[in-house]
C-alpha cells in the first residue's frame, strides 16, 4: 500500500548540515506527487550565521576559532519546539511523516515524545534513536567501526570561543585531496566526487551535541503511539549498521507490541542526496 497522496513529509537534517541537504530527496518527492518540507533547526541553514572566515581564501584558521557561533546555547528544547511550530503551520492536508538522519533522530524522537497527535509515522533514516538511559552514559556493547570519527578529526577547528560548539572545516577538503577522500568513505562512498563536492559546500561547520539528553530518549508511552520505521543503510560508515541494528533492538524492547518497521537500503550515510530516488519510492511505500 502506498502513502497517502496528501501525505506530507517533513524532514529534519543531520550534524553540520540544513535543510539544503534534502533538496535531491525532495525533487524526487514531488516528482512523485508528494509534498515535502525541510527543516532548518535553530543555528543551521538559513540560522547559522556562519562565520566569514569559513568562506575566505586562503583561509586563517586563527579567525575561524574565535568568530561566534549561532549554536551557542542551542538545545534540544530549541529544537522540538521550532520543529512542533513549524508541523503546525503547514496545516497538511493529510498525513505527516517526519523523517530524521543521523543527529536528527534525537530531535525528532523529541518531537514524537512532546506531540505525537501531529504525527502520523516518524522515519530514521540510519539516525540516532536513543531508548535506554544507558545509551547516554554507557558504552554500548556493539561494534563501532565508523569511519567518521577519523575523518572529522582532520578537520575539526581548535580553540573554538563558544563552549559545546564543535566547528568543522568541511571548505578544507576542497584544499587537500587526502581529507576529500576520508571524508567521502565515511560520509557518502557511494557518490560521485562532483556529488561530494555539493554535499561539502552545502554543510555548516558548527554543531552542537547538546541534544544528547535525557529529553531524546524515545517515550512509550507518547513515541511509541506513533508508527515508527527505520531504514536501515547498508553500505554507511559513519554509523554502521552494527550499531544501527542495536538501537532498532533496544527501542523494540521497549516497545515490544510496536516494534520498528524495518527496511534496508545498500546506501551510504547520505545516501538520500546521492540516491535520492530510492529514498522516495521506499518513503512513499510506507502505509
Amino acid at each position: 500500500m502506498r502513502a497517502d497522496s496528501r501525505t506530507t513529509f517533513v524532514c529534519v537534517h543531520g550534524g553540520s548540515s540544513n535543510a539544503q541537504a534534502w533538496g535531491p530527496l525532495q525533487n524526487e518527492l514531488a516528482l512523485l506527487g508528494y509534498r515535502s518540507h525541510a527543516v532548518d533547526l535553530p543555528g543551521h541553514g538559513a540560522f547559522a550565521d556562519t562565520p566569514a572566515a569559513y568562506y575566505r581564501q586562503p583561509q586563517d584558521v586563527t579567525a575561524l576559532a574565535a568568530a561566534a557561533s549561532a549554536l551557542r546555547g542551542v538545545t534540544l528544547k530549541d529544537n522540538v519546539r521550532h520543529v512542533v511550530d513549524t508541523l503546525r503551520k503547514l496545516a497538511a492536508p493529510g498525513p505527516i511523516v517526519l523523517v530524521g538522519n543521523s543527529l536528527g533522530g534525537l530531535t525528532i524522537s523529541a518531537v514524537a515524545n512532546a506531540a505525537p497527535e501531529l504525527l502520523d509515522r516518524v522515519v530514521y533514516l540510519s539516525a540516532l534513536c536513543l531508548s535506554d538511559p544507558a545509551m547516554l552514559t554507557e558504552a554500548w556493547d556493539v561494534a563501532d567501526d565508523n569511519l567518521l570519527d577519523a575523518a572529522v578529526a582532520r578537520i575539526a577547528v581548535p580553540d573554538v570561543r563558544d563552549p559545546g560548539v564543535v566547528r568543522l572545516n568541511w571548505r578544507a577538503a576542497h584544499a587537500d585531496p587526502d581529507v576529500f577522500a576520508v571524508l567521502k568513505a565515511a560520509v557518502m562512498a557511494d557518490s560521485t566526487d562532483h556529488q561530494f563536492r555539493l554535499l561539502l559546500d552545502s554543510l555548516d561547520p558548527d554543531e552542537t551535541y547538546a541534544a544528547m539528553e535525557p529529553g531524546a530518549l524515545v517515550q512509550a508511552d507518547a513515541w511509541g503511539r506513533v508508527p515508527h520505521t527505520y531504514v536501515r543503510l547498508s553500505a554507511d560508515r559513519s554509523l554502521p549498521l552494527a550499531v544501527q541494528d542495536h538501537m532498532i533492538r533496544t527501542a523494540d524492547a521497549l516497545t515490544p507490541h510496536h516494534p520498528f518497521d524495518v527496511h534496508t537500503l545498500a546506501t551510504s550515510h547520505v545516501g538520500y542526496f546521492s540516491r535520492p530516488r530510492i529514498f522516495a519510492e521506499l518513503l512513499t511505500s510506507l502505509s
